[in-house]
Order: C-alpha cells, then sequence, then structure tokens
C-alpha cells in the first residue's frame, strides 16, 4: 500500500456495511467502548436532550431506543462511531453521534444531527441507503439499513492492479449518477461523494451512497460555511471556501458534487488515486489553483473523455447535471457489445 492509499485507508469514516465473515452473529460491545450500555439502549429515544437545549425531530421519524440493540463496532469518525445491530427484527446501522462539550459544540452538532435526519428521511431511492429512524436520547442515534458489501474504495483496492469490466464501471457509476439526481431533485447537495460513501449491496451488482452528513439543502449554500468534503474529492470552489477566514460565506451549487462525481468516475474507470502522488491538501490545491485533474488514459472512449472533462470544469455552469449525466451513461451503455 503506498503513501495515498494509506492515507485514504485512514479516512474510512462511517461504513455503514457489516464486512465480518459471520453476519448472522451479533455480539455485544463492552459499554466503555460504545459509549452507553452495551445492548438495548433503554429509554424511550423521544425526550429532549440532557445538559443541552431540546431540539425538535418529527415523532414519526423516531424510533424506541428500547427496540434498538448495539452490537460490534463497524467504524468511527470524528463526530461519532458507526455499530451493526438490530432494530426489532432487521439488521441495522447504528451511527452514534456526539454531543459536544461546550454549548457552542451541542447546538452545531445537535443541529447537524437533525438535518442529517430530515434529508435522509426525504429521500427514498434504491442507490440510497434506506433510512430505519433515529433517536435523540439516551444519544443522538441515525440507524439505517446495514449492507453486507464493503465500501467502493476497498473494493477496487482489492481488485488492483486489475481494472473493472468497462460494462461493471458504468454501471456503478450509473447507480451513482442515479442516487445524485434523487438528491439534487430534492434540492439537497450532499458535499462529501466518494468512494468511501459508497457501499455495494451483497451481490456486488450496484453501489448505494451513504453519509448525509455533510448534506445540506441547495437553497441554504449562501449560508454555508467551509464545512466540505474530503480535500481529493473536493470542487475547487468548494476549497476555495476552505482557504477563507472563519465566518466567511461563499455560494456555490449542487454542481460541486458533479465534479466530485466525475473523480470517483475516474477511479472507477483507471483503479489508480486520484492526484498520485500528492498528499489531499496538494491535491485540492493544484485542482483549485492549477486546474489540474488526473491523467485520461488514450485507450479510454471518447464519449467518456468528453463527459470527466465535462463533469470537471472549472466553470460549475459548464458541467451537466445528473439527469444529463444518466442519459450520457445509459446512451453509452448501450453501445457495449
Amino acid at each position: 500500500m503506498n503513501l495515498e492509499e494509506k492515507e485514504e485507508e485512514e479516512e474510512d469514516k462511517f461504513p455503514l456495511s457489516k464486512q465480518s465473515e459471520n453476519t448472522s452473529e451479533l455480539k455485544s460491545c463492552s459499554p466503555e467502548d460504545v459509549g452507553l450500555q452495551a445492548g438495548y439502549m433503554g429509554g424511550d429515544g423521544r425526550g429532549p436532550s440532557v445538559g443541552a437545549q431540546s431540539f425538535r425531530l418529527d415523532e414519526r421519524l423516531l424510533i424506541d431506543a428500547q427496540l434498538l440493540f448495539v452490537g460490534c463496532k463497524l467504524g468511527e469518525g470524528a463526530h461519532g462511531k458507526v455499530y451493526e445491530g438490530r432494530y426489532q427484527d432487521q439488521n441495522v446501522a447504528i451511527k452514534i453521534l456526539q454531543r459536544g462539550e461546550t454549548e457552542e459544540e451541542i447546538e452545531k452538532l445537535e443541529a447537524r444531527f437533525a438535518r442529517e435526519v430530515v434529508m435522509m428521511s426525504r429521500v427514498q431511492h434504491k442507490n440510497l441507503v434506506k433510512f430505519i429512524g433515529a433517536c435523540k436520547d439516551p444519544v443522538m442515534v441515525i440507524a439505517t439499513e446495514l449492507l453486507p458489501g464493503m465500501t467502493l474504495r476497498k473494493y477496487m483496492l482489492n481488485l488492483r492492479p486489475k481494472l473493472l469490466e468497462l460494462h461493471v464501471a458504468i454501471g456503478f457509476a450509473l447507480d451513482i449518477a442515479k442516487a445524485m439526481d434523487c438528491l439534487h431533485s430534492n434540492r439537497i447537495i450532499h458535499r462529501d461523494l466518494k468512494p468511501d460513501n459508497l457501499l455495494l449491496t451483497a451481490d456486488q451488482k450496484s453501489v448505494k451512497l451513504v453519509d448525509f452528513g455533510l448534506a445540506r439543502e441547495e437553497s441554504l449554500t449562501e449560508m454555508m460555511t467551509a464545512e466540505t468534503g474530503t480535500y481529493r474529492w473536493m470542487a475547487p470552489e468548494l476549497y476555495s471556501t476552505v482557504t477563507l477566514r472563519q465566518g466567511n460565506k461563499k455560494h456555490y451549487s449542487s454542481k460541486v458534487d458533479v465534479y466530485s462525481f466525475s473523480i470517483v468516475l475516474w477511479e472507477l474507470l483507471t483503479n489508480r488515486m486520484p492526484f498520485e502522488g500528492m498528499s489531499n491538501l496538494q491535491a485540492a490545491y493544484a485542482a483549485a489553483f492549477k486546474q489540474v485533474r488526473p491523467s485520461i488514459p488514450d485507450t479510454l472512449p471518447n464519449d467518456l473523455v468528453f463527459l470527466l472533462q465535462s463533469c470537471w470544469a472549472e466553470d460549475p455552469n459548464i458541467r451537466p447535471n445528473f439527469t444529463q449525466i444518466v442519459r450520457m451513461l445509459n446512451t453509452f451503455l448501450f453501445t457495449l457489445p
């Protein structure tokens, strides 16, 4: 594993997939690991947060924490941990979010949690991870379907140095584009599209998009601060907001997701790390201020070259929308033998 691969390995935040060999056995974890009593969570899942200002969620989005069983940890990130678990009669992924310590942190993280819950509940698509429900107490929890496959990034790493068959790569790209088209039709910008946030289904024939932690409503982009996605897949206009001093804001559109899609598509077609030889920050800087893009193989069909170059265009207004991308990919897929 080279430096870039190791770097990206450390960024695998919230896998909602069960990747152990024994998927039928649910094991309890220590209370210290979970941060609450192992097994059934207890509480009613519907009361106001303790030690923080109460925030509201539609009661229809909440589930009874007494019916939620927490198993072993699948992954963790800066703002929480993900566990496998059970809710009623189904296997679920349980994302437990931190609440913060200061009043400012608590308010920010609770707002982020509420926003993620509302957005996940608004959209339903076969290529989006299914939202099950949420709890406010004893901790902030989001429960989703538990996918038995691995992340797209790990799948691609396991395949190296081989390439995906072209029809498989385009099929995965179509899954991603359709999921993004659904989000954008609901005026939701994901802002963190990357292989780590794409999970394969059990048959490894399709992928689903996960993790709405950085998603925003498109109508609120003028109010967004510099909280953004992972640098290597970040649109140039997003990186420019990161370089602004704290508190400054800049407007951007759903086309930031189109740029990220182009980098993921390039990975599907080449099975290489984008911006090889660069750190994450170097990659983002090169893309934003030097207009550097991943090199396109000479063997790539012209239609795909055109799609890549259109999607990662410097001017967001030139980039196609996902409805157009789905149409182009379907047309290309039809031409394959």
